[in-house]
């Protein structure tokens, strides 16, 4: 075998194996092609985790190998949910209004239709008409390609208006995490075009798919969200085991000295910035139409900062790190804040750990942080007793070779 990425980083292929394995014992034990021991509900919730997966190593790749800790890539996720949202809104609109006016004495015009359809959607906030940023709604491939270039274009803009400025450090976590709290202000008014608080819903009942059952609908979706997260990983391993891997881990551990070396950081901090952000926007289309649900609340800023904390868990700098600290969260949160994991009575007062998850999760970081900074990803290297003179996670030194032999 002739060296490539795939061989240089050996947690790729084994990655991938693994997922391949998750999906095939999922699949089996699905209602509609298996036994039905994985409910439907859970279905979705082991769908919605491989696309938080997805973003995750978006941020890793912005943060843990760039060294640009981004608070604001879950804005991108949310932008890529609205941009899929609003075609399904529209269509499956679309659909009831015609089936209602199929008997008419009078067949109704185009023109009529479209305004049924803006009233159907836009009168819970006292609209009847389409807004200009639902041009396209009606056009399933031109929504597709707007999943891509919203959140790439917003990525591309402020990445530019940043870097060019070369604000670093806390200052531009501090820019990222102001522009996703303008997103999120703006959206919630009701004249931003997308409902406003009340955002787009019933997003899981696919056009043209109503006869089908959610068990199928989900299965297709989890298969679908395992194919993006498996691309994103192969994506992420290629970029950061070459020369271009090498020179982001140089920015992220000395940006004057890969600076002085004649590298332009800036277009290197941009692409990074931008591709991460469209891969967040298609892991927040994947995610959102099996949530069900968006609204302007999703890209609050505390979203994107969970999003740090998945990866600091996981382990940031090691992209199954990412993985790992996404599905550990995700899963266990669903867990505490699904009513599952029983309260504890300690007679004076009843630990209610949909109240006290958040509290957890705190502390979790804090101590992770603390006692193993690489994270669970690095409790792994050292459980399978992987011995490397140096961590693939930031440090104050340069880079070495090993890193790139993950």
């Amino acid at each position: 075998m002739g060296d490539t990425f795939l061989t240089r980083r050996r947690s790729t292929p084994i990655f991938l194996i693994c997922l391949a394995v998750l999906v095939l014992v999922v699949t089996l034990m699905s209602e509609p092609a298996g036994t039905g021991a994985i409910s439907t509900s859970f279905l979705k919730t082991l769908g919605k985790t491989l696309c938080l997966c997805l973003v995750a190593v978006a941020m890793d790749l912005v943060w843990g190998y760039t060294g640009i800790l981004s608070l604001g890539h879950m804005a991108f996720f949310g932008l890529g949910g609205y941009m899929i949202g609003m075609w399904l809104m529209y269509e499956r609109t679309r659909l009831i209004v015609a089936e209602s006016l199929a008997g008419a004495p009078i067949p109704p015009t185009d023109g009529e239709i479209v305004s049924a359809i803006a009233s159907q959607i836009f009168g819970v906030v006292g609209s009847s008409d389409f807004p200009l940023v639902w041009m396209f709604a009606h056009s399933l491939p031109l929504q597709l390609a707007l999943v891509v270039a919203v959140p790439g274009l917003l990525a591309l803009v402020f990445g530019w208006l940043a870097f060019r400025s070369r604000v670093t450090g806390v200052y531009l976590s501090i820019l990222t995490q102001a522009m996703t709290l303008a997103l999120s202000l703006y959206l919630f008014q009701n004249d931003s075009g997308l409902r406003g608080n009340n955002g787009l819903s019933g997003l899981q009942n696919i056009p043209g798919l109503s006869g089908l059952p959610q068990s199928v609908i989900s299965l297709w979706f989890f298969w679908g969200s395992a194919l993006a997260l498996a691309l994103g990983y192969i994506f992420a391993a290629w970029i950061v085991s070459g020369k271009f891997g090498s020179v982001i881990r140089g920015i992220r551990d000395d940006e004057a000295r890969v600076r002085f070396l004649g590298y332009p950081v800036e277009g290197f901090k941009l692409f990074v910035f931008t591709v991460t952000g469209i891969i967040a926007g298609i892991a927040g289309a994947l995610y959102y139409p099996q949530a069900g649900i968006i609204n302007p609340a999703e890209l609050a800023p505390i979203a994107s900062i969970y999003l740090a904390v998945w990866v600091a868990i996981g382990g940031r700098g090691r992209l199954y790190g990412a993985v790992i600290g996404a599905a550990f969260v995700s899963l266990v949160s669903t867990w505490f804040t699904g009513g599952q994991a029983p309260d504890i009575d300690l007679g004076v007062y009843t630990i209610q750990w949909v109240d006290w998850w958040l509290i957890l999760l705190g502390v979790s970081f804090v101590l992770v942080t603390i006692l193993a900074p690489q994270g669970i990803g690095g409790l792994f290297d050292l459980a399978t007793r992987r011995r490397r003179k140096t961590s693939t996670g930031p440090d104050a030194g340069s880079l070495r070779a090993p890193e790139a032999a993950e």
